[in-house]
């Protein structure tokens, strides 16, 4: 097993169609412990059966937005654990009306509120989590396409995704000083909860089909194969690299 007894903290499954969720079920096909975090009571009626399903150590409340709330589930974390091996963020979140129209029109506080739950959130949480993150550890986000190129109503998304990213890189040498890798996996497009506030997101799915050099749209277990490496000492030397699993479509020109 790839990964058999390694400690994988998830933040942000939504529910069993989520990238997040396929990723901790390819962990825990491979050996892995669980814990998953969830932002609130709405949400944790959604996680509890997953948790149950995957045989879940643990799970927590954490808003990612405070860093009260990220140290203090840190603490648990180390309560329960003592270490961890493997941090998942799949956390990302815009106002619906910031997902559709000119992106011109982004609110001062709808961007604030992409920027701060979809990126910054990565290094509040990297920071929290810093001191338990076993050397040889690794830490993997979720970005997208639309954080280089222009995607039609992805718009501050697109934004976020690109500080993600850019976070990333920057993080690299710091958790690279005590030998933990952090990565990105870019995904093509996927139906999941948070692609259905895209408008238009039909198109993007048929775009796809159409241009991508593998002539599909990729799957959940696609990303989660590509994660599994990730997470796995297979990937020992890579480090601050943003990796597409999209069918090959990022390569294509006119």
């Amino acid at each position: 097993m790839l990964l058999k007894d390694k400690k994988a903290l998830i933040f942000g499954v939504a529910n069993d169609k989520s990238i997040a969720y396929a990723i901790a079920r390819q962990f825990k096909e491979q050996g892995a412990k669980l814990a998953f975090s969830y932002a609130g009571p709405a949400l944790e009626k959604r996680i509890a059966p997953i948790h149950e399903e995957l045989g879940g150590d643990f799970m927590f409340e954490c808003d990612v937005t405070s860093d009260t709330a990220l140290a203090e589930s840190k603490e648990l974390v180390r309560e329960k654990w003592g270490q961890v091996d493997i941090l998942v963020h799949s956390v990302a979140f815009a106002n619906r009306e910031d997902l559709k129209g000119r992106f011109i029109e982004t609110s001062r506080d709808g961007y604030k509120l992409a920027l701060d739950i979809s990126a910054y959130s990565l290094v509040a949480m990297c920071r929290a989590y810093e001191e338990l993150l076993v050397p040889g550890g690794s830490v993997m986000a979720m970005t997208y396409y639309g954080a280089e190129k222009v995607i039609t109503n992805y718009n501050v998304m697109g934004v976020a995704k690109a500080a993600l990213e850019a976070n990333v890189r920057y993080l690299a040498p710091d958790l690279g000083a005590k030998g933990v890798r952090i990565n990105a996996i870019s995904a093509g497009p996927l139906k999941t909860l948070a692609s259905s506030g895209i408008s238009g997101f039909k198109t993007i799915l048929s775009t796809i089909e159409e241009r991508a050099p593998l002539g599909r749209n990729v799957t959940q277990n696609d990303v989660a194969g590509t994660a599994l490496y990730l997470a796995s000492d297979l990937s020992g030397g890579v480090t601050g690299e943003t990796i597409y699993v999209d069918s090959g479509y990022n390569i294509m020109g006119i």
